[in-house]
């Protein structure tokens, strides 16, 4: 079959060579990236601690060490970016699928936008201060948006197809920004609270809020990997994935809420950090072909390297401050992200 019969479905024709085998190696040289970034994002920043010390305090022999505070926040702050980096890519990578867009951005469900309006409405209404209580409305808001974008989507009959929940996804975004604007602009002090969470941050997060927000990290991932192979149909569009049996109402909402909780449980974590799952989901696409089987494996490792490697570039370029993670992904992701794009020979959308 050539590789123009088998071109990826959702518009982007990588290079053949590309196509197989090119997974495991990728994979394999994303992992020593990876260990690369949480390295550096460890030992590196406003002021730079050596590696021994950070395996003493990892072993439990951190006793007498000056920096093990620091160290500490740095291993929480690298676990966080990971997870972040990971869900993020991972949705980026279902939403394109399922939407049959490598455009698709994993906010388009509205997760985002839900996500910060609650946590507005929390700040603003209930005085909610922390970032544990941040949490839990980041992520009733990013289920609540979730739910109205799929309901919205079927309104018309004939149910939820690929168009409709990306028109679904854009208006209510629209409409929920629209209202976190309102609400911010009628209460200054909201807004001091706010924009703290809103610019996208992986650092000052303990393991605490980590083991809070994990089990929904793990519900979503298993949901995604236990659909890949419906990613896969759904690419192909409705006539074909029904065609080979798939249920598409089923293959959707299990989809849709595999990405919603990931979305929501980073968001939650972290704020709205956004470009990321666009740029890595896009790019393992063009880089190993369109089976979802190949490009989630390349996600989960080249999410997190990403992350990291942003965020602790963003440390070290503002010393003693820092550019917050979520300026930096799209610092960084633009640059690649133009360059997938001219060497991806990108079919119309």
């Amino acid at each position: 079959m050539s590789t123009t019969r088998t071109a990826d479905r959702t518009g982007v024709t990588p290079p053949a060579a590309t196509r197989s085998g090119s997974g495991p190696v990728l994979v394999a040289v994303l992992l020593v990236l990876l260990l690369v970034a949480v390295l550096s994002s460890i030992t590196l920043g406003s002021k730079a601690v050596p590696f021994t010390d950070v395996a003493r305090v990892l072993t439990g022999d951190g006793d007498g060490i000056a920096d093990r505070g620091i160290i500490e926040a740095r291993v929480a702050r690298t676990v966080v970016g990971v997870l972040v980096g990971a869900a993020l890519a991972v949705a980026g990578a279902a939403m394109q699928g399922l939407t049959r867009n490598p455009l698709a951005d994993p906010g388009l469900l509205g997760v985002n936008a839900g996500a910060s309006l609650a946590v507005v409405v929390a700040i603003a209404v209930f005085g909610v201060g922390s970032l544990t209580g941040y949490v839990w409305w980041a992520m009733a808001g990013a289920g609540l948006a979730a739910v109205l974008v799929h309901a919205l989507a079927g309104l018309a009959g004939g149910g939820v197809t690929p168009l409709r929940l990306t028109l679904a996804g854009a208006a209510v975004t629209a409409g929920l920004a629209s209202w976190s604007s309102g609400l911010l602009v009628s209460s200054k002090q909201s807004f001091d609270s706010f924009r703290f969470w809103q610019v996208g941050t992986i650092g000052g997060r303990g393991l605490d809020l980590v083991v809070t927000v994990l089990p929904f990290f793990a519900v979503g991932l298993a949901l995604v990997l236990l659909t890949v192979r419906r990613l896969d149909a759904l690419a192909l569009g409705d006539d074909l994935a029904r065609g080979l049996g798939e249920n598409l109402v089923l293959a959707r909402a299990a989809v849709a809420l595999g990405v919603a909780v990931l979305c929501g449980a980073s968001t939650a974590l972290a704020g709205p950090i956004g470009f990321l799952g666009l740029v890595v989901a896009h790019g393992a696409r063009f880089a190993v072909g369109p089976d979802h089987r190949r490009i989630i494996p390349v996600c989960l490792v080249g999410g997190p390297a990403l992350l990291l490697l942003a965020d602790t570039v963003g440390r070290l370029v503002a010393q003693p401050s820092e550019v917050q993670a979520g300026i930096m992904t799209a610092v960084v992701g633009v640059p690649i992200f133009v360059l997938l794009v001219r060497r991806g020979r990108m079919a119309s959308l």
